[in-house]
């Protein structure tokens, strides 16, 4: 019987490594990708906002706030 010319043994179940995901793992990056195309594709229907948003006069005074 001839000796083995590698070191290495045959274990295909320990090097192989299963990554299973959720159905919503999928589902959800496509659906937000489908919406997001949509909005850059019929930019026809958006209208500008009259007041400033909350959230940008958050983001200015915090930044105010910490570069003073």
């Amino acid at each position: 019987m001839p000796a083995p010319t590698h070191t290495r043994s045959h274990r295909p179940a320990a090097d192989v490594v299963e990554i299973r995901l959720p159905w919503w793992a999928v589902a959800l990056p496509a659906v937000v990708f489908a919406a997001l195309l949509l909005m850059i594709l019929s930019p026809g229907q958006a209208r500008a906002a009259t007041a400033a948003p909350a959230l940008g006069q958050l983001i200015e005074l915090t930044f105010q706030l910490l570069f003073r």
